[in-house]
């Protein structure tokens, strides 16, 4: 999409091509690499035959199964200080088009200014998911609606953008942090941000499942994706009192973070060449792999440092999709060893093993 179209056409236009996309797409839950089922790619961002797609629950957008994940953990192992860092990311940017990967999920006001520029020209290739944290509703100072409005429209001015595919703000983790009228004061915020044109759609980030699953099923017409963990220990309970019901009843758009459980699931640094370098691809494969079998979650959003890794991620999606004995064994090995080595600041991944 343009960075030149108005906020005005933006909202004529997102209407229109909803209506259009839905018709076409509705059923079409999943397109698989290679297209073997025939399916109409024609309204695919960036469709590459190679990749996957996946439907964002109901906001009808068919996402690359996996995506690029804001955060550039161990970054320090392959862009040496003094290094172009925007270099770096611009270059992943392009093999994640490349791969047709099409969507960028930014976390933190870095993440938004480094990305922004780096689809700068480019918008028509990759949706992009927005989050300012620091200035949303983690901190008390950033609760009410016009704070809310002032933090996005002073994100989007910053970052040269006149308007994102979607605002997910980030919210506490644990129930109870925020009161019934913090979050009334955040619904209206997406309300808003929506009906102006300057987000598509709009959701939240949270790590408390219950906190979700009681925000779902309260203001179901606002919340139209969410981001949680999800790792390659999490499995789906069938289960219609728990958050994967209430996200299937209201057809809610699912993008899983850490899977790699903050990469603790590996043993290298992430460094080209590193002793564990092959060993720690195929371990990313495999994880990758799991989390697609569930066809509920629209797609993981591992963060990426290298044009390497965005081949690796891309190569999981069109390896065989179940693990067999041996790889399960190996990945159950790879994931106790992350679930003992995991930093205190991420003990809550253990929370998500069963949603």
């Amino acid at each position: 999409m343009s960075e030149k179209l108005t906020r005005r056409d933006f909202v004529r236009d997102t209407a229109a091509a909803a209506a259009g996309i839905a018709t076409t797409l509705t059923a079409t839950y999943t397109v698989r690499a290679g297209n073997p089922d025939k399916a109409d790619t024609s309204k695919i961002l960036n469709y590459i035959a190679d990749m996957e797609y996946r439907r964002c629950g109901r906001t009808n957008l068919m996402v690359s199964a996996v995506c690029l994940g804001g955060h550039w953990k161990r970054i320090n192992t392959v862009v040496p200080k003094n290094t172009d860092f925007e270099t770096n990311r611009a270059d992943v940017v392009s093999r994640c088009i490349d791969r047709g990967i099409n969507y960028i999920d930014a976390c933190t006001g870095g993440e938004v200014m480094a990305y922004s520029k780096a689809l700068k020209g480019r918008r028509d290739k990759m949706y992009l998911g927005y989050s300012w944290y620091e200035n949303e509703v983690r901190f008390p100072e950033w609760r009410t609606l016009s704070k809310l409005q002032e933090s996005f429209d002073n994100g989007l001015r910053r970052a040269g953008l006149e308007h994102v595919d979607l605002w997910r703000i980030t919210c506490h983790e644990q129930s109870g942090r925020h009161t019934p009228g913090e979050v009334e004061e955040v619904i209206k915020a997406l309300e808003w941000a929506k009906k102006s044109g300057r987000a598509r759609f709009t959701g939240i980030s949270s790590h408390d499942r219950p906190h979700i699953k009681k925000l779902i099923e309260t203001y179901p017409q606002q919340l139209e994706v969410i981001c949680t963990p999800y790792t390659a220990k999490t499995k789906v309970v069938d289960d219609e009192s728990g958050l994967w019901a209430a996200m299937r009843k209201q057809d809610v758009g699912w993008f899983g973070i850490k899977p790699f459980a903050s990469n603790s699931v590996f043993q290298g640094d992430s460094s080209p060449g590193s002793p564990k370098f092959d060993e720690d691809n195929r371990i990313a494969r495999m994880a990758i792999r799991y989390i697609l079998c569930n066809p509920a979650i629209t797609a993981p959003i591992p963060g990426l440092i290298t044009q390497a890794q965005v081949d690796n991620v891309a190569l999981a999606v069109k390896e065989r999709r179940e693990l067999d004995k041996e790889e399960k064994a190996e990945l159950e090995r790879a994931m106790d060893r992350a679930w003992a080595n995991l930093p205190p600041q991420y003990q809550f991944l253990k929370n998500w093993e069963y949603v």
